[in-house]
């Protein structure tokens, strides 16, 4: 048996080696992030961060929900050092290894799935999907979800549906229309009830909103950074339908929820969700930048040759990380070790929940898990370590 982890508490921060560079850092660098906790990263493996003052810390979050195999994985440094002192970028010229992930792209999602095109970015993504969509359908209007993050380019933030980060941006992207997106723990609706209400009022707002020019739906299976919110079973199969009775594609935002995070290798898998474009990233290069947008071939061939492309998309060092990854979680059983960890920490979750007063929700799937604290389970009024990010 292993010993006990012994790692001494840390009481404040930061510490007087993060505290110079932290001064030093707010000097020189647009002041965007400050809201993060005050430590200076030095290394990290695994599960585990160490700082500049030696300190050691356990990452619940990931890095920012990228490194799905751990940070630092040695098989996944080597991949990587190994490619850089190859090649570093090669633009929109194909390389064997950018061949070689996009088969195995293919490979592993639903068969329907035919095509990929590599990016760098979670915001890249989304916006290649929309653009797709809209030069599919010919349409320019897109129905997202209250409390959805799409992410921070223009128009995926328009697509986002929480106000922090387009405040004082001046006006959303044209066509952008926004309806309910089901929260369990806070409504007295639940299951079919609570479906069938949102997709009412969805259908209100678009009547009330569309100018008949309807181009996609775009959703997250679970909303993210409004705090791991799962939608009752059925919801997102619900969406699907209804978005092609509108006469929409169903874009399926799996940035954060893919590679294995929520016990499947991908969201989509647990409700059998047939999208038509599906959004991958964060956990794709597990620290490497690499993003994919999946689609069927006659949706994704509506973009003409040499109309859409990427920088560094498909670059050989994240194609080769990308690889790397996918070993990793199939070898190392990493999309069933998620789904058997996740539920021995909720079955322990529920266990605290009914003892305390103030964990009113323990929801997830997979080791996707949110926590609501709460002052009181019976109003339900958020403590403010909510607001202060704690999920």
């Amino acid at each position: 048996m292993k010993p006990a982890h012994t790692s001494p508490v840390i009481a404040s921060l930061p510490g007087s080696k993060s505290d110079e560079l932290l001064k030093a850092w707010e000097k020189y660098e647009a002041q965007t992030t400050t809201w993060q906790a005050p430590v200076v990263w030095q290394r990290a493996s695994g599960v585990r961060v160490w700082d500049v003052d030696g300190r050691e810390y356990l990452d619940w979050t990931s890095g920012v929900l990228v490194a799905n195999v751990g940070h630092c994985h040695p098989r996944l440094v080597a991949v990587v050092q190994e490619a850089a002192a190859q090649l570093m970028n090669s633009y929109d010229f194909p390389t064997p290894s950018r061949i070689e992930l996009a088969r195995r792209m293919i490979d592993i999602t639903p068969a329907h799935l035919d095509r990929c095109f590599f990016l760098t970015t979670g915001s890249e993504v989304v916006e290649a999907a929309l653009r797709v969509a809209k030069r599919f359908t010919r349409g320019y209007e897109t129905v997202s979800f209250f409390g959805g993050f799409h992410g921070r380019t223009y128009g995926a933030l328009s697509a986002g549906g929480l106000q922090s980060p387009k405040k004082h941006y001046g006006p959303i992207a044209a066509g952008a229309i926004h309806v309910p997106f089901p929260y369990p723990y806070r409504s007295e609706m639940q299951g079919e009830e609570a479906i069938d209400w949102c997709l009412k009022l969805a259908d209100q707002q678009i009547q009330a909103s569309s100018t008949g020019s309807l181009a996609a739906v775009i959703v997250e299976p679970y909303l993210g950074a409004a705090g791991f919110i799962f939608p009752p079973e059925g919801f997102l199969k619900r969406v699907e339908q209804w978005a092609a009775e509108k006469g929409m594609l169903f874009i399926l935002d799996e940035v954060q929820s893919s590679f294995g995070r929520t016990g499947r290798m991908f969201a989509m898998e647990w409700e059998d969700l047939r999208p038509q474009l599906a959004c991958l990233a964060k956990g794709m290069g597990s620290g490497i930048p690499a993003s994919c947008l999946l689609g069927q071939s006659d949706v994704m061939n509506a973009v003409g040759k040499g109309e859409m492309s990427s920088t560094c998309g498909g670059n050989p060092v994240s194609c080769a990380a990308a690889l790397a990854v996918l070993d990793i979680i199939e070898e190392e059983d990493l999309v069933g070790n998620s789904y058997r960890m996740g539920e021995r920490m909720k079955a322990r979750l529920f266990e605290i929940q009914e003892a305390s007063p103030y964990l009113g929700d323990v929801r997830g799937k997979g080791l996707v898990i949110g926590c609501e604290i709460v002052h009181d389970k019976k109003p339900k009024n958020r403590h403010r370590t909510w607001h202060g990010g704690l999920s």
